[in-house]
């Protein structure tokens, strides 16, 4: 997993609540799973029109949030369904962090699983994270993980909370498997154990 210390780039706002998982990701996409293409599926009934063609409307599809890297969303993001495509979506557009008042809890586990920062805020650091994501070409943000703090075009700083055992996951790039991966000394040596004791097994 690639590891996230810090993050700047262009922050997309998205206004709506109760953006689910299928919104996220339409359930078409799913028969796949791998982990690449599927950002051109991302919120694909807000990007596209039914003949196929970009609705110009949708904040993603203006020339300035195009390379959007941060997602500014209303409450309760990542609702519905457990689809893990739903991050894996976000991550292949180039979304690697969310930032929101409230997360459905599967989502919110998922994406610390797939190197994605869901932050959570006040209300009142969401709107003044909103209104710096409404300026276009300047709605960069800047994420420092380490000391967690998001910092806006003007300057301002919003300070966020993280557990964390999940930040040093993060930090270092450690999903389930390299989490594993650096007990393998253990395992092995359990293994080699196990075998000597109960050949039978």
């Amino acid at each position: 997993m690639q590891k996230f210390t810090s993050l700047t780039g262009v922050a997309a706002s998205l206004e709506i609540r109760n953006v689910d998982t299928d919104m996220i990701i339409p359930k078409q996409y799913l028969k796949t799973i791998k982990r690449t293409g599927l950002g051109r599926g991302l919120f694909a009934e807000l990007r596209y029109k039914e003949d196929g063609s970009e609705n110009p409307d949708f904040v993603l599809n203006k020339p300035a949030y195009r390379n959007a890297k941060i997602l500014v969303a209303e409450d309760n993001f990542g609702c519905g369904s457990s689809r893990e495509h739903a991050p894996w979506a976000l991550l292949d557009f180039g979304i690697r962090c969310v930032i929101s008042t409230s997360f459905a809890d599967i989502f919110y586990n998922n994406c610390f699983k797939n190197g994605i920062l869901p932050i959570v805020v006040s209300p009142k650091d969401l709107e003044k994270l909103l209104d710096d994501a409404r300026r276009g070409a300047n709605a960069t943000l800047s994420v420092d993980l380490e000391k967690q703090e998001i910092r806006g075009p003007d300057g301002g700083g919003v300070r966020f909370d993280i557990d964390p055992f999940r930040k040093h996951c993060l930090l270092n790039g450690l999903d389930d498997i390299g989490l594993s991966l650096k007990k393998a000394e253990k395992i092995e040596r359990f293994e080699a154990k196990a075998k000597v004791e109960r050949p039978w097994h």
